[in-house]
């Protein structure tokens, strides 16, 4: 079997185990057999349980950056664009549940490097996001309103939306991809559209 097929079955093995089982609890041991390969051929390949995982974690976000990058036609109007992209975030997550929740609870609570690695994936779809966003101003005005600030400020805030409905969604029976996108937009784009057109909250006097 060529080296990079056996790497694939390895590393989906080990998303599983991981995802599953958690970094601590997971053993090589595990990871082989899933595999159906030697440990000491896991070891040969992928050189130590935290190599591993970091491969995981970082196979994993590319997968999930290039599902939103994909899904984002420049051509389509600003809504439609910041649409397909939630939807293709909430797809992916939906059907790759290990692979989200090594991403979305395992990487971040073991420390760095794995930390790190996540940390990395969500400054760029956070990016991604933004540049979402600005086209989305710029579409609603020749001259848009809003500062840099406040466009990044609004896709961290999405993009951290995004991570809690999807871990919710996740876990919550009958909730489909569609459905958590919908209720993500229904939320966010709202609110951008009143920005957007230079309306801005403010709290409601005291009676």
């Amino acid at each position: 079997m060529p080296r990079a097929v056996r790497e694939q079955q390895m590393m989906d093995a080990a998303v599983r185990t991981f995802g599953q089982r958690g970094y601590r609890a997971a053993s090589m041991d595990e990871i082989a057999e899933l595999a159906g390969v030697s440990k000491p051929l896991v070891y040969l390949y992928l050189n130590s349980k935290e190599e591993l995982f970091t491969a995981c974690i970082r196979r994993e976000a590319q997968a999930l950056v290039a599902a939103v990058r994909a899904a984002v036609d420049p051509a389509d109007p600003a809504d439609r664009q910041l649409w397909h992209g939630v939807g293709a975030f909430f797809e992916h997550t939906a059907g790759h549940p290990d692979g989200w929740n090594v991403l979305h609870h395992q990487a971040r609570t073991h420390g760095e490097p794995f930390a790190a690695e996540v940390t990395a994936m969500r400054d760029e779809i956070a990016s991604f996001v933004t540049g979402l966003i600005g086209a989305a101003a710029r579409e609603a005005h020749r001259d848009p309103a809003l500062p840099d600030r406040d466009v990044a400020g609004l896709a961290q805030a999405l993009v951290g939306a995004a991570e809690s409905l999807a871990g919710w969604a996740n876990a919550t029976p009958g909730v489909s991809a569609k459905e958590a996108a919908s209720t993500l937009m229904n939320f966010a784009w709202a609110g951008l559209e009143n920005l957007m057109n230079g309306e801005r909250w403010a709290p409601s006097p005291r009676p």
